[in-house]
């Protein structure tokens, strides 16, 4: 088994592929990266309400649950004939 290395983004490395940690809230840079789009692309997402954030109070720093872009992917999917 190959042994995987950690980098400085907190991705583990191993045979030359990068895989996410395994968390549930990501931050939007992060979020931006998992759903292959601009960190702008995934706000306005969020301004338009298809996309939910997670803040805590008092912070003004947002995360989204990978659970909800799993389920935004799934929700827009479309099969083109």
């Amino acid at each position: 088994m190959a042994q995987q290395k950690q980098n400085s983004k907190g991705l583990k490395k191993g045979r030359g592929i990068e895989y996410p940690l395994a968390k549930r809230l990501y931050d939007l840079e992060e979020a931006a990266h998992y759903l292959g789009r601009p960190v702008y692309s995934v706000r306005c997402l969020i301004w338009k309400g298809s996309l939910p954030i997670v803040k805590e109070d008092g912070s003004k720093k947002q995360y989204v649950d990978v659970h909800d872009m799993d389920q935004f992917i799934e929700t827009n999917k479309m099969v083109v004939t």
